[in-house]
């Protein structure tokens, strides 16, 4: 079961203020529709894990940690290193979080994360061959949701891209039919810094960046996300209701300019302060 089909019910008196507040271009923290909530990034959070990142969106807590490895790649990519990305939902950061086996709101947000990072290109998957068919780099980013405020997507791809980038990984050399590893490491390369932007549709409305409340009362959300060169590299959409084609274009639009603005704010540790 889904976080959206368990998620509490708001009372219909707060989903008519929110929706007031919306028709007056406002929301129920202060924030415009299109403005995100402060980002906080912490590098090296982890100090066992290769790469790690902590990122806080508003009141979302989302840390993201990056173990290396070496593994047989996949018969269908043997020139390519690999890359899983796991969602942990910690039953401490909210009441819809259950103790188990990975839930389908883990699943789908893992998916979303993964999809974001490997279609974006912002890992070059073939410098991570180390013999072809036989030895590649493998990489395993887990995510744990410390605090759900609403927005996990965006703030765990945020998170997940940060940890990459400051993700160091052990050099291996070949000798004969063996692979040794050595004392030394190098950085990890990241060839794209992609930013996630989520929609709440309340009625003909919708907000960026929805916090739990805008997430309870919303009729669905809309993920996009969005390279450094303005392309489109994954969308997702949760919950019911439909959306016209001609939002979906204006969201587009929106989402490159939007993104630049995040994309800034999101990787400035990354990137020293230049986006």
């Amino acid at each position: 079961m889904s976080i959206t089909e368990q998620r509490p019910i708001i009372s219909k008196l707060e989903q008519q203020e929110l929706r007031r507040l919306l028709a007056e271009n406002k929301r129920i923290d202060g924030r415009n529709p299109l403005q995100y909530r402060n980002i906080s990034v912490q590098l090296g959070y982890v100090e066992k894990a290769e790469g790690s990142a902590l990122v806080e969106l508003g009141n979302t807590k989302v840390l993201a940690a990056v173990k290396v490895g070496i593994a047989v790649p996949f018969a269908d990519t043997p020139n390519e290193g690999i890359l899983i990305v796991n969602a942990e939902l910690v039953p401490l950061a909210s009441p819809v979080f259950e103790p188990g086996p990975p839930s389908e709101e883990s699943i789908s947000l893992s998916r979303y994360v993964d999809r974001s990072i490997r279609e974006s290109k912002s890992i070059d998957l073939s410098s991570l061959c180390i013999v072809p068919g036989r030895s590649v780099y493998s990489l395993y980013v887990d995510l744990y949701i410390l605090d759900y405020d609403g927005n996990l997507i965006d703030a765990s791809v945020i998170a997940s891209v940060n940890a990459l980038g400051v993700t160091s990984m052990p050099k291996y050399v070949v000798e004969g039919q063996t692979v040794k590893k050595t004392d030394e490491y190098f950085k990890l390369e990241l060839k794209d810094r992609p930013v996630s932007l989520t929609y709440a549709f309340l009625d003909d409305k919708y907000v960026v960046d929805p916090c739990l409340s805008e997430e309870y009362a919303s009729d669905f959300t809309l993920s996009m996300t969005v390279k450094s060169d303005d392309r489109f590299c994954a969308i997702q959409k949760n919950g019911g209701g439909m959306v016209s084609p001609r939002r979906v274009m204006e969201l587009l639009d929106k989402s490159v300019e939007l993104g630049k603005e995040l994309r800034t704010v999101a990787y400035s540790r990354l990137t020293g302060g230049n986006g």
